[in-house]
């Protein structure tokens, strides 16, 4: 079941390489299977797909996700990328923050 307001979701937005992983190394990262990190991807918001290809994950998303931090992932696909919050965890997956276009 997908949540309410996932087309508006700004997952990898703005799209920064290092942001992103392959759902194996999600994966990986979780001790999950592929298919159940593209079943998060779609139910969670965790990623998207890149050029309607292949699956990035947002290694961000993921890390609040995994940390059950609700608040900070519900901020994160609002399109929140300069609270102190999202400093916090792109710091802890080591890249910086997004420049925030005005």
């Amino acid at each position: 079941m997908r949540r309410h307001g996932e087309a508006h979701w700004q997952v990898l937005i703005p799209f920064d390489a290092r942001e992103g992983v392959s759902l194996g190394q999600a994966a990986k990262r979780a001790g999950k299977s592929e298919t159940t990190l593209r079943n998060w991807c779609v139910q969670h918001g965790l990623g998207r797909r890149v050029g309607g290809g292949v699956w990035v994950v947002s290694k961000v998303a993921l890390t609040m996700f995994l940390d059950d931090d609700q608040e900070a992932l519900a901020a994160y696909l609002a399109g929140d990328r300069s609270s102190s919050i999202m400093k916090h965890y792109f710091e802890q997956v080591g890249i910086p923050l997004p420049k925030v276009s005005a």
